[in-house]
């Protein structure tokens, strides 16, 4: 008689999430055929199609959603007892997963996450870097980082204390062609580069001088959801940019580009790390946690 083993039941759980063999083969770290064999030997095994597949897409048949909705449950009880067994260990190890966007990736990966390594070798740490916003629990991490406002309410958050500046700026040649704006409206005269925000909105630059709060609808030639591509239309000549400090601050000092407006862009929010209120966290997590603490505290962090 088959029976299924927790790498099955985890691939299973995986595509439901994802609804794609190809992205939960990525999560799980196996490849898409291997994915696709252990699925298929679950289901003859069953007696049962869990999944309907095309060419485009991939979903759950009626039996598929029954059986996700009573594995499920058991399966994050395997996998908490698990961890709890992990939290004893003396010497962290195993993977930590961690989920932020770009820019706060680089502004963690030296001092906080690459110690992490050196400290702990053990520990694979499997840093994934995304725009939009997820669940970190139901995507399958341990870990956001995220700029102050944006960790759920749900979240343990530990402050990073590094304060985030935004900025705007365009190219030399842009402004040979163009005065410089000296407050927020003047921008409504000048080609910028719109930013389309995670949930597919589109960002309203905001800016703050002396408690006064200004949010202008810029219009330009062009869209993009992604600072670097953002950064090589505004190196380009294309328009003006709004980016956080840290993607553009070489190019300021080299002189690529030139910064405008800065009294009137303030420090944002803070970075913070968070992650969910486990009873049992494992023994790398929280010395992951332990040393972001430990480094958050240290001047000039």
């Amino acid at each position: 008689m088959y029976r299924p083993g927790l790498t099955d039941l985890d691939a299973v759980v995986a595509i439901a999430r994802k609804a794609s063999f190809r992205a939960a083969a990525l999560e799980l770290g196996m490849s898409t055929t291997a994915l696709s064999n252990a699925v298929g030997k679950l289901e003859a095994g069953l007696g049962v199609r869990l999944f309907n597949r095309t060419t485009r897409s991939v979903s759950l048949t009626d039996a598929g959603r029954l059986f996700i909705e009573q594995v499920s449950p058991a399966l994050q009880d395997i996998h908490g007892a698990m961890e709890a067994v992990r939290s004893q260990q003396a010497t962290p190890s195993g993977t930590l997963r961690i989920n932020a966007f770009a820019m706060a990736a680089r502004e963690i990966l030296s001092p906080l996450v690459l110690e992490f390594l050196r400290r702990y070798p053990q520990v694979h740490v499997d840093l994934v870097t995304e725009g939009r916003l997820v669940d970190i629990v139901a995507e399958g991490f341990d870990l956001g980082v995220r700029v102050a406002d944006l960790v759920p309410s749900d979240m343990i958050a530990v402050s990073l204390g590094r304060s985030q500046h935004y900025a705007v700026v365009g190219s030399p040649a842009y402004f040979e062609q163009h005065p410089k704006p000296h407050a927020p409206p003047d921008l409504l005269d000048h080609a910028c580069i719109r930013i389309r925000l995670p949930n597919g909105a589109l960002y309203r630059w905001r800016f703050e001088r002396d408690g006064q709060t200004v949010q202008i609808d810029v219009s330009g030639p062009i869209t993009l959801d992604e600072a670097s591509l953002a950064r090589k239309a505004v190196l380009e000549g294309v328009g003006l940019g709004f980016f956080m400090e840290q993607d553009v601050r070489d190019d300021i000092t080299a002189g690529r580009l030139v910064r405008v407006l800065e009294d009137w862009t303030p420090p944002a929010g803070k970075l913070c790390l968070y992650y969910p209120g486990r009873r049992n966290p494992s023994a790398a997590l929280k010395a992951f946690i332990s040393l972001a603490r430990e480094l958050s505290a240290t001047p000039g962090f």
